[in-house]
């Protein structure tokens, strides 16, 4: 998205550090089609503190004076996480903005003008609330497209079927069991006729290596956490004839879903009840399958959540009026 100047911009994203959140409130500016500004927030010792009010004490000087000095007031306010909640909630309050909230915001959730949350999540119904399949997030069909011409030297030449294997890990522990990682290594290396494997900043080093080993008998692709050079994660999806993705990434598994190519889910024992909630929920919409099950391939539609919000927002008349 190219951006305008400042001045200009109808809607802005509170963009957390943490990647995976800031991309949540992102891919839905992106397919608001509006031009956006972003203040990237950082966090004072305060931000853990439940807030039940807006508030700003929660963030870093920068961002703080970054967000009282704005001008003009956005007509749209768009963040994600709980520790972005009372800073949307204080450019409500104060310069009149509508707010658009992902995930669980604590205290104030019936403030926010839409709040977008997993169906794994078990939200009660309320008039302000969008649920939805996993999480949103920036991956689209056009993103895909690009990724496939982009990576199309690099990995068209691998047999098919390709099958992407995209490895998460214990959320709260050091690096998954390199057994676990080895073991679902195996299982696909025995179905693919290549695989194009990505680890995570949870899978560790021991687990990657072990995934290296499993899969060196088949023709392959594996991406390092952290290793030089561009990250071929895209490529990886819009190349795939199918994907397997660890049960415990909401985020991994949500960007599968946005392409065409069947989605198995592998469930590691390192999921929580909330994952498993969401494995239950995309099973029953068709949208995947368990690797437990025989991986045939099967059809699904391309899930857009993002694009569902978007649509939403516009419908809701969230972006019209003064601003």
């Amino acid at each position: 998205m190219t951006e305008r100047a400042p001045g200009q911009d109808r809607v802005l994203v509170l963009a957390d550090p943490r990647a995976g959140t800031a991309a949540q409130a992102l891919g839905i500016a992106e397919r608001l089609g509006e031009p956006f500004r972003t203040i990237p927030l950082a966090w004072s010792a305060l931000a853990g503190l439940p807030f039940p009010w807006p508030t700003l004490a929660g963030l870093a000087t920068g961002p703080r004076r970054a967000v009282r000095e704005l001008a003009p007031t956005p007509r749209l306010v768009i963040s994600a996480g709980r520790r972005a909640a009372p800073v949307a909630l204080w450019l409500k309050r104060h310069r009149g903005a509508r707010t658009v909230h992902c995930m669980r915001p604590g205290p104030g959730a019936a403030r926010f003008d839409l709040l977008v949350l997993g169906r794994h999540d078990a939200p009660r119904e309320a008039p302000n609330l969008l649920p939805v399949l996993g999480a949103v997030h920036r991956v689209t069909a056009a993103r895909l497209a690009e990724a496939r011409a982009e990576w199309a030297e690099a990995l068209t030449l691998l047999p098919s079927p390709r099958v992407a294997l995209l490895l998460g890990g214990p959320s709260r522990a050091v690096g998954l069991d390199p057994a676990v990682a080895a073991a679902l290594g195996a299982r696909v290396a025995g179905f693919a006729g290549s695989v194009l494997a990505t680890a995570s900043r949870r899978t560790g080093a021991a687990a990657t290596e072990a995934l290296s080993a499993a899969i060196s008998s088949v023709p392959h692709r594996l991406y390092r956490w952290g290793e030089m050079g561009p990250n071929p994660y895209l490529g990886f999806l819009a190349w795939a004839d199918a994907v397997v993705v660890s049960g415990d990434s909401v985020s991994m598994i949500s960007e599968a879903l946005a392409g065409t190519a069947p989605v198995f889910i592998a469930d590691l024992g390192v999921s929580g009840a909330r994952q498993r909630r969401l494995h239950e929920s995309l099973y029953a919409a068709g949208q995947a399958r368990p690797i437990e099950a025989a991986p045939a391939p099967f059809r699904r539609a391309p899930l857009d959540e993002s694009g569902r919000v978007a649509a939403a927002i516009r419908a809701r008349g969230l972006l019209e009026g003064p601003g």
